[in-house]
């Protein structure tokens, strides 16, 4: 792999910080994605998450099921067990993932304990594009007056998440990756406005 994985996945690591911390913010990683000299069945920003986010401490998981190469390559890459999706600290819903697979996930998903609530479940969502003008608005913490995150969430996604994170400080956190190199983040403290999903 052509990329510098020290100083690579450090610069991704301060991407997801800063979208985190500030929703709805797109970070771009095009340039470290494009060095990316090995076939994946993902997203290079994707496989880049899960390079900075995964190691031996950790375990995730992989939708839709039957994506057996990229369960190897990641395991390869950062020794991080693959488990079920109610177990994985990381869940990751590529692109072939429908939206109900990937609904039904955030509600199996780990939202931590009251004592600990980052015991809790990352989804890294799949998204063609995060170039939307309209999507889903999100207002709370980081966020001045209210965000346009350029995806547009279902319903059926909306209602997962929020069934997921009513119970604050537990909950999932969001990173949604497109394949143009693109991420943003949706951290649990972030609120959706149901009136204005599309």
């Amino acid at each position: 792999m052509a990329i510098d994985i020290v100083h690579d996945t450090q610069f991704v690591f301060r991407k997801i910080l800063d979208s985190m911390a500030r929703p709805g913010t797109v970070a771009n990683v095009a340039g470290v994605a494009s060095r990316i000299d090995t076939q994946l069945n993902c997203f290079h920003s994707t496989f880049l998450c899960a390079l900075t986010l995964l190691d031996s401490e950790v375990t995730f998981h992989v939708l839709p099921t039957g994506n057996s190469d990229l369960i190897d390559k990641i395991s390869q890459y950062t020794l991080s067990k693959h488990v079920s999706v109610s177990e994985a600290d990381f869940i990751i819903a590529s692109k072939e993932c429908s939206e109900q697979e990937a609904a039904d996930a955030i509600r199996q998903a780990k939202q931590g304990t009251l004592i600990d609530p980052n015991r809790s479940s990352t989804i890294i969502l799949e998204v063609e594009s995060l170039t939307e003008k309209e999507g889903t608005v999100l207002t709370g913490p980081g966020i001045k007056t209210k965000s346009h995150f350029p995806f547009a969430f279902s319903k059926e996604m909306f209602i997962a998440r929020e069934e997921k994170n009513k119970e604050f400080p537990m909950g999932i956190d969001l990173i949604i990756t497109d394949s143009s190199g693109r991420l943003a983040c949706i951290p649990r403290t972030a609120e959706m406005d149901l009136k204005e999903v599309h």
